[in-house]
């Protein structure tokens, strides 16, 4: 009752799932994604020490208000308000640089395209445009 097992067979769908799995981490697009984490996380260290170094001791010294401030509740526990207001100010930071990012990289992309398509456009000679015409009014002509 027992079953043969076919080695090749199994070892056939490793090489399969190995290999497949090759292509997915070499794709180019999933290389980008990694390195984008790992600038995006360096980034994050240099946004917080902005935040903590710089800007909250100017809030401190213009408004007198203490940013890193606590608010005493029950049983000793206590609420960051704080933290939560230096967390919410290194997002609209990265956020900013994010879009203003974003927004260099989409000018770059469409420079490119206007090239290639500058590049691939089509010179009509007359002989094109008469048959152009032609398609048209027979197109015309048979939608009546």
């Amino acid at each position: 009752m027992s079953k043969k097992i076919d080695r090749e067979k199994v070892k056939g769908n490793a090489k399969g799932l190995i290999g497949e799995f090759k292509e997915f981490i070499l794709r180019g697009n999933v290389m980008d994604m990694a390195i984008g984490v790992i600038i995006g996380g360096a980034f994050s260290g240099i946004v917080t020490a902005l935040t903590d170094d710089f800007i909250n001791p100017l809030i401190n010294g213009i408004g007198g208000a203490e940013v890193g401030g606590t608010l005493k509740i029950y049983g000793g526990q206590v609420i960051r308000y704080g933290d939560f207001i230096t967390a919410v100010i290194n997002f609209v930071i990265m956020a900013f640089v994010l879009f203003i990012m974003l927004k260099a990289v989409n000018k770059l992309m469409t420079v490119g395209k206007k090239e290639q398509e500058a590049a691939t456009e089509i010179v009509k000679t007359d002989e094109t445009i008469v048959l152009e015409e032609i398609r048209d009014l027979l197109k015309k002509n048979k939608t009546k």
